[in-house]
């Protein structure tokens, strides 16, 4: 490291450094303000998230201030924002070991305690380390492992263990680190191109609105059964149940189901058992029965929200496209969540169409074809920084000053290094959001579940590390010289293994690149009948050829979906169903209630395919939905769709080429061929022996006939017991 002037003094960088942590700080603050209520949370969910956001944040400034202070121009001008080393090994101590103890102890602990269905914090507590008991089994069993190998190959046992922690840390983060970002260094400028095609983004909504209508409509009905459920137990008065009165009540205050439809469950749901709760009505069952409830209370939450918003999209896109003849847009009433530029005393209908029709498109196709270079560019660095480092993008950009052959970092590259590691971390994070997670677990404004906001920070956390340094890595033998090097990147190097590791195991970037490139989600989906992606595109779903998503029905659904939601057919609908099953008393919901029926009723019985529709797209002859058969349209899912595939072909003939349509000709022919006599008869003259059961007649005797029947010597009864 070249030696520092004289005459230059640390304090107006440290004084830089404080404000821009203290406005990282208000970032955050504003972050969780957006997707969780400040007054209403806890601070023990409060506090612990905000760390979790605002020591990764603080890594994009603790880098550029690294490398400078590591590698100090002689020009005193020229030297950026720099710091002493002790600062710097303190800080990066502080921000890695919080980091770490945030993302592998505290916030899985407080995730699942947030999550348990227990009352007492003690049983709450309980329950979380009893859930978090096979994770941590298996991170310890790979730490001994790795300190077993690590022990073999160094022989040190002062800096086995920590290295062998950190190190391992390190590889798990960055194997999820560089898919995540693979797939986001596509997704992203891929979704800027499409929303500059207004017409495209339209039809893309359009798409999506069956899917999304499907899955609120699920959400809606498990809380419903729910509900149903606790209204039920609060009638045992008696037995078991007395000892939880307290919790039982707690339950109802939860659901919000009014009185008067309580009494009428079996009506309303029909679900065909007598009883869903047990005799014995335990702790453990009422806390399963909580978190159920509060699951899914916040995934109606999430489903609701989600379809609002496509709304919302569908009109403000739908009117874009309207306002090219009249060159004048007015959106209507201004929601309360419009953006500053939507006011309308700033912009004059003329000038807001000038604004959304031209310039936002264009802005969008520019600033995707800017991404576009730099994700280039990110995927290079990573495939040539092990065997040539000097064909790195990234490091010349960065890197502006060569003194004896040694490079140096002023000003101008700290600020291109922040601005190249904000995007690498918006790459990945912004996949996280698209990732099919277990539970269902999403990030909703203004009402995120507790479990969700813990798991989304955890993730965060857990990138910031590998990012950061697979970053530093870029810029070639310069990093070497780094508090964070000494500190992290000799102790990943201490093996081997673990610097083939850094080096190569980037280059698996083009895994998720070409993956999310070329559609091969999509393909997956195709070939294997359902949903094996782990990532999508969000709003910008898998979409055949055709413009419609594999297993949500046509853009033309969608758009008859949207009308009659728009229209207001589906909210008269809903009215009558809240009078039917409610008899005619208010409707004390917080949100509004989106609920159609199934195409089959949840005891296995289904509607008739094929009959005759209303012109909400339900069955008059549907299969016992009591008094609310008919209710909003239904979605056209690819459970929907078995019974009407023929008229869908029928409706789009000019999307067929030759052999698409000659495929579906030879399907529907050989779907409708009846099974010949000569086959149905093969089998009616064999008789069965007495000792099994047979009859005299020339059918087949039932399974229950006769008392010779084989099965009972195993059951008793003619069904084989195991």
């Amino acid at each position: 490291m070249v030696e520092i002037a004289e005459s230059s003094s640390p304090v107006p960088s440290l004084v830089f450094a404080i404000v821009t942590l203290l406005c990282i700080s208000v970032v955050v603050v504003l972050i969780l303000r957006y997707y969780l209520p400040l007054r209403t949370t806890p601070a023990y969910l409060l506090v612990p998230v905000f760390f979790a956001l605002c020591l990764p944040a603080s890594m994009v400034l603790l880098v550029p201030i690294d490398l400078a202070s590591s590698a100090m121009v002689d020009d005193i001008d020229a030297q950026g924002i720099w710091l002493q080393q002790r600062t710097l090994r303190v800080s990066w101590r502080i921000t890695y070991w919080l980091t770490f103890a945030l993302t592998w102890f505290i916030l899985p602990i407080l995730a699942e305690y947030s999550d348990s269905g227990y009352r007492e914090p003690k049983d709450k507590l309980v329950d979380s380390l009893r859930a978090n008991a096979q994770y941590y089994a298996i991170v310890f069993g790979s730490g001994a492992l790795g300190l077993i190998y690590v022990l073999a190959s160094y022989g040190h046992f002062s800096e086995s263990l920590k290295s062998t922690v950190m190190a391992l840390a390190y590889c798990w983060g960055l194997v999820l680190a560089i898919y995540l970002m693979g797939h986001g260094l596509v997704s992203i400028p891929r979704r800027l191109f499409r929303k500059a095609n207004i017409s495209g983004r339209l039809r893309r909504i359009q798409t999506q609105a069956p899917k999304v209508y499907e899955k609120m409509d699920d959400a809606e009905m498990d809380l419903e059964d729910l509900e149903m459920q606790v209204a039920e137990l609060s009638r045992r008065k008696g037995g078991s149940a007395s000892l939880f009165q307290d919790w039982i009540e707690e339950l109802v205050d939860l659901t919000d189901l009014p009185e008067s439809q309580t009494g009428r469950t079996s009506v309303v749901r029909g679900s065909g058992n007598q009883s869903p709760l047990p005799n014995v009505i335990t702790e453990k069952y009422l806390a399963e029965l909580t978190r159920r409830l509060i699951r899914a209370r916040h995934a109606r939450s999430r489903y609701v929200n989600e379809w609002n918003r496509l709304l919302e999209d569908a009109v403000r896109t739908q009117a874009i496209l309207d306002s090219a003849a009249s060159k004048k847009l007015d959106f209507g009433k201004v929601s309360p969540n419009a953006g500053f530029w939507d006011r309308p005393p700033l912009l004059t209908p003329y000038t807001r169409f000038l604004l959304h029709y031209y310039l936002i498109p264009y802005l969008h196709a520019a600033l995707g074809a800017v991404l576009s270079i730099a994700s280039i560019c990110i995927v290079w660095s990573e495939l040539v920084k092990g065997l040539f480092p000097q064909l790195s993008v990234i490091r010349y950009s960065v890197i502006h000053h060569h003194v004896g052959g040694n490079g140096q970092v002023g000003f101008a590259g700290q600020m291109i290094a922040a601005i190249w590691m904000v995007y690498m971390c918006a790459a990945a994070l912004v996949s996280i959001t698209e990732v099919k997670v277990w539970r269902g677990r999403a990030l909703v404004r203004r009402n995120t579940a507790h479990e969700s906001a813990f798991w989304y920070a955890s993730q965060v956390a857990r990138l910031s590390v590998p990012l950061t340094y697979n970053f530093m890595t870029f810029l070639g033998s310069i990093y070497r010289d780094t508090v964070f090097y000494g500190f992290l990147g000799q102790l990943i190097n201490l093996t081997p293994l673990g610097k083939w590791f850094d080096y190569l195991f980037p280059a698996f970037i083009l895994i998720p690149v070409f993956a999310t490139l070329f559609g091969l989600y999509g393909k997956a989906k195709r070939a294997f009948g359902f949903d094996v992606a782990v990532l999508d595109d969000g709003d910008d779903g898998d979409t055949d050829e055709r413009g419609a998503a594999f297993g949500t029905g046509s853009w033309r659904e969608g758009r008859d979906l949207i009308e009659r939601e728009l229209n207001g057919t589906s909210a008269a609908i809903r009215a009558r169903r809240a009078d039917v099953a409610g008899g005619g008393g208010g409707d004390a919901r917080s949100a509004p209630v989106l609920s159609i029926p199934r195409a089959g009723r949840r005891d296995g019985t289904s509607s008739a395919v094929g009959g005759p529709t209303t012109p909400f797209g339900t069955s008059p002859t549907a299969g016992s939905a009591g008094p609310v058969s008919s209710g909003r349209p239904q979605a056209n899912t690819s459970a929907r769709r078995v019974g009407r595939a023929a008229a869908a072909a029928l409706d789009e003939p000019e999307d067929e080429n030759f052999f698409e349509a000659l495929g579906h000709r030879f399907k529907n022919t050989i779907d409708t061929m009846d099974t010949p006599k000569w086959l149905q008869d093969i089998g009616q003259g064999i008789k069965k022996p007495k000792w099994m059961g047979g009859g005299g007649g020339g059918q087949g005797a039932s399974s229950t006939g006769g008392n010779a029947d084989i099965r009972r010597w195993f059951g008793g009864e003619g069904r084989i017991r195991l």
